[in-house]
């Protein structure tokens, strides 16, 4: 009687072609691969090949700078099988500068998901396997400067606090690391929390002395756009990340701040004040003005009747 089914080459199942990144599982959840150094290390690689294959893609600093402005990860939910990603275009492009270096912010929804989830896995790998070295400091670092890149908090904030409250006490990071990092975290404070008494708190609790991050903080107490944007130009990509999370509703105010005070302002002044265009002003924000040449009217007087009193 012949065999049931296939024979030959048709009995052989095609392989699966999984992708090395998504090859292991949350150690939360079981997995154990990750409590052992060497794969920890050689899964960190994977994660920083993946990572710098996305900047080949744009070919020049140029073309760099403006992905890393074109994305913004508005929501970011990891969940036990995966990442649910949510990618918004950013209105505002940052400026990179050599102060921290430079990671170009990746081109695909579902490439920057499996990246931030795989450094949420070696996360938790060096976690449990109680790590403390050059190596956990590389990775975290590594882990923060991506998040914040695309604003993920739930991805950066409790990095840092690792970094500062774990690692820091029992291995120190170097001086320009240990800035960075509370830089960081005086900005989450101040920009996305909007927690400014937080922020000086923290400022004070660390010691930090960095000017941009006193400019910033200046800048949001005297509710002043004007210094902001400056800030804003001068502080590099990760930084100016952060800004981002505050410069609508800074914008906003300083709008409030001109319909209440002026009738009509120079349309140069106003659009240099705000950093955007009357246009963009109109289309994003629903000012209710209208251009009258090179000015900008803001509230039109209407005239008075006159009355003549009789004695």
């Amino acid at each position: 009687m012949p065999p049931r089914g296939p024979t030959g080459p048709w009995q052989r199942l095609k392989p699966v072609d999984l992708d090395p990144l998504e090859s292991m599982g949350l150690p939360s959840k079981g997995e154990t691969r990750l409590l052992d150094h060497k794969t920890q290390e050689r899964y960190y690689t994977k994660i920083v090949e993946r990572y710098l294959s996305f900047c080949s893609d744009a070919g020049d600093r140029d073309a760099l700078l403006q992905k890393f402005a074109s994305l913004s990860l508005s929501e970011e939910r990891l969940g036990s099988s995966g990442t649910e990603t949510s990618i918004n275009s950013a209105t505002t492009p940052s400026t990179a500068s050599s102060s921290a270096p430079f990671f170009p912010a990746p081109s695909s929804t579902k490439d920057l998901s499996a990246v931030l989830m795989a450094l949420r896995k070696l996360r938790e790998g060096i976690v449990a396997s109680n790590r403390i070295d050059d190596f956990a400091t590389q990775a975290y670092l590594f882990s923060v400067r991506t998040a914040v890149l695309v604003k993920h908090s739930e991805s950066y904030h409790p990095a840092i606090l690792h970094l500062l409250r774990i690692i820091h006490p029992k291995h120190p990071l170097t001086s320009f690391e240990l800035r960075e990092v509370i830089g960081y975290l005086v900005l989450d404070a101040a920009c996305r929390r909007g927690d400014l008494a937080g922020a000086f708190a923290l400022r004070n609790r660390f010691k930090l002395r960095d000017a941009k991050v006193d400019a910033v903080l200046r800048a949001l107490v005297c509710d002043d756009f004007i210094a902001f944007g400056r800030v804003r130009r001068s502080v590099d990509g990760h930084k100016a990340k952060f800004l981002e999370f505050c410069e609508d509703s800074m914008r906003r105010h300083t709008l409030k701040c001109f319909g209440r005070a002026y009738l009509s302002v120079d349309a140069e002044f106003l659009e240099k004040a705000t950093g955007s265009t009357f246009l963009e002003l109109v289309e994003r924000d629903g000012v209710g003005w209208h251009s009258d040449g090179t000015k900008v009217v803001i509230r039109s007087i209407k005239g008075r009747s006159s009355y003549v009193m009789s004695q």
